[in-house]
């Protein structure tokens, strides 16, 4: 190990000081004093800039990690603002890696949190990584302000390693829900992944600036939902001894490889240009044929009380193509898990992970811009707030209400063609019509364990009354280990799922989960909407139809029904 560590160490991908090579992290743990006055839930204000009280931190606004974020969720509503959603900074415990060794991601301590709401002056636009080169100017500056942020003291909560640690801290186990200490916190799988991601990118952007002096610099966006941005940028794969090189990538996936938006462990290399086809049409199924609310694109609502283990949480753009460029990116340690951008806990150390995040982002704005989506309006999402440290290494506060409009951030995204728009999936040809499936001998049993192909077949509801007719399709009760990377498919009606592509009709797409450091069972739920779909198909005046699920991944998961009801 020692040599890795040391090859890896001068190649940026694990500083020396690093818990993968040391049993002692280089930091250590800090304790915050929490006050608050009358039991209010709201920011202790004693100044007239509306500053905390020096030299106190108060709880319900930190969870300051290395780098940055923490967040908590306040309402107006009068019963959320009597039990907002909080994590318990208080002692700050190790977080746990996959493979459960402990790794500290404590924060240091902080004070005087001020409230920050962008108001710029001048919009930059953030460029598509493929188009730089690595003798171009923007390369050099974006490199020169890698290299210098890794340079910092280890204590500067703007060096790359706190930057990157934000992510260990708040998914990997350090925290729990304050009041709630059986409660795990965090910003995945719900309704903050979206904005959390937003403000976390927008604050390592600013940092950038302020490293080089230099604000008209803008991050770039890992173009992966366009044919030409379907693989590595070279400015991420140009020499090893770049800042913005990672050794920790799979190997197998290194340029002229072609990204696979739907990647899992067992995937199956195919010609570049059928792979593009498939990433095009699992972008339109994404971003279009499942994502019609709020719900759908964002995730769903995280609130005080809530066990994230057993939410309905991951929007769809989450869990793909988001999870599964983690996945396809990340090094392969064995085939139920990865690490650096396969894993929460390590992805930040790669630093295609903000090119990645920034095109993430941009699904954001082209969702409510050209898909004409609508951002939540429940206050529980709108006042939530987070905590980051700025570009001059000052905690500042940042409400989600905030971040909604990007020329108010001082962004805007480069102008590039949208190929997915226009690629929908067509259904399988068949050399007879398709017809009404019957039941499978013998009949599926629930619960079961997803070791194998199941086959079940779903009675569709009865219309009745003036409620939606749109139909869900819900796989229930998904149990797993949050620990482990897990991937499954699913498919309506299609007696051949061999034959059977993410371009096809018949594909409805997938679930999966990027490997957690807190190793816990989760149960959940998985959605897709199937009106349009049955009606591509040809079986809208079907009773009952045929659904399939594939595990893709060798960890256990459970499956306990499979079922058809009107969206609420």
């Amino acid at each position: 190990m020692a040599s890795f560590c040391a090859i890896a160490a001068a190649t940026h991908c694990i500083p020396h000081s690093s818990s993968f090579c040391s049993k002692k992290s280089p930091f250590s743990k800090k304790k915050v004093t929490c006050k608050a006055k009358n039991g209010d839930h709201r920011p202790e204000i004693t100044s007239k800039n509306g500053e905390n009280s020096p030299g106190t931190l108060d709880r319900r606004d930190v969870l300051l990690g290395l780098g940055g974020l923490y967040s908590t969720s306040l309402a107006v509503n009068p019963m959320a603002l009597a039990n907002p959603a909080l994590p318990d900074f208080k002692d700050c415990v190790d977080a746990t890696q996959p493979n459960y060794t402990p790794i500290n991601c404590c924060p240091p301590a902080a004070a005087n949190i001020e409230d920050y709401v962008p108001s710029a002056t001048t919009v930059r636009t953030r460029i598509a990584a493929q188009s730089v080169t690595v003798d171009s100017d923007y390369y050099r500056r974006y490199s020169a302000a890698i290299q210098k942020m890794r340079n910092l003291s280890p204590a500067d909560p703007r060096n790359f390693r706190q930057q990157a640690n934000v992510h260990c801290a708040y998914c990997d186990g350090g925290y729990t829900q304050k009041g709630n200490s059986n409660l795990l916190y965090e910003i995945h799988s719900s309704w903050f992944f979206f904005p959390w991601h937003r403000w976390y990118v927008y604050f390592f952007e600013k940092i950038c600036q302020n490293l080089i002096d230099d604000d008209t610099f803008a991050l770039p966006f890992w173009n992966w939902d366009a044919p030409e941005g379907m693989q590595i940028p070279p400015m991420y794969n140009s020499v090893v001894t770049s800042p913005l090189y990672d050794c920790l990538r799979n190997p197998d996936h290194l340029p002229p490889s072609v990204i696979n938006l739907d990647w899992s462990n067992d995937a199956v290399t195919v010609d570049p240009k059928v792979q593009i086809k498939h990433n095009l049409a699992i972008m339109h199924s994404q971003m279009i044929t499942q994502s019609k609310t709020p719900t759908d694109f964002f995730g769903n609502p995280y609130r005080a009380g809530d066990d994230i283990a057993t939410l309905e949480g991951a929007g769809q753009i989450e869990q793909t193509p988001h999870n599964n460029v983690h996945s396809w990116t990340g090094t392969v340690v064995d085939p139920s898990n990865l690490i650096n951008m396969g894993a929460f806990y390590s992805a930040a150390r790669d630093p295609i992970f903000y090119a990645h995040h920034a095109n993430v982002d941009r699904m954001w704005t082209i969702w409510l811009n050209q898909l004409k989506g609508n951002n939540f309006t429940d206050p529980d999402w709108l006042n939530a707030y987070f905590i980051f440290y700025n570009e001059e290494a000052k905690p500042v506060r940042v409400r989600i209400q905030d971040c909604l409009d990007t020329t108010k951030l001082g962004y805007t995204y480069e102008d590039v063609p949208i190929l997915w728009l226009n690629a929908s999936t067509k259904p399988q040809p068949r050399a007879k019509a398709k017809t009404l499936p019957s039941a499978p001998d013998p009949a599926q049993v629930f619960p079961t364990t997803l070791d194998k192909p199941i086959n079940v077949i779903v009675q569709r509801p009865k219309k009745s009354g003036s409620g939606s007719s749109e139909e869900i399709l819900v796989i229930e009760g998904i149990e797993y280990d949050k620990g482990n990377y897990v991937k499954f498919n699913v498919y309506i009606n299609e007696d051949d799922v061999n034959a059977s592509h993410p371009d096809n009709t018949e594909y409805l797409g997938s679930f999966s989960n990027l490997p957690h450091g807190h190793r816990m069972s989760y149960k959940t739920n998985k959605r897709f909407r199937i009106s349009e779909v049955l009606e591509e198909l040809g079986a809208r005046d079907y009773d009952r139809v045929l659904v399939t699920l594939v595990p893709k991944s060798v960890n256990p998961v459970k499956i306990n029904g499979v079922k058809i009801v009107f969206a609420s």
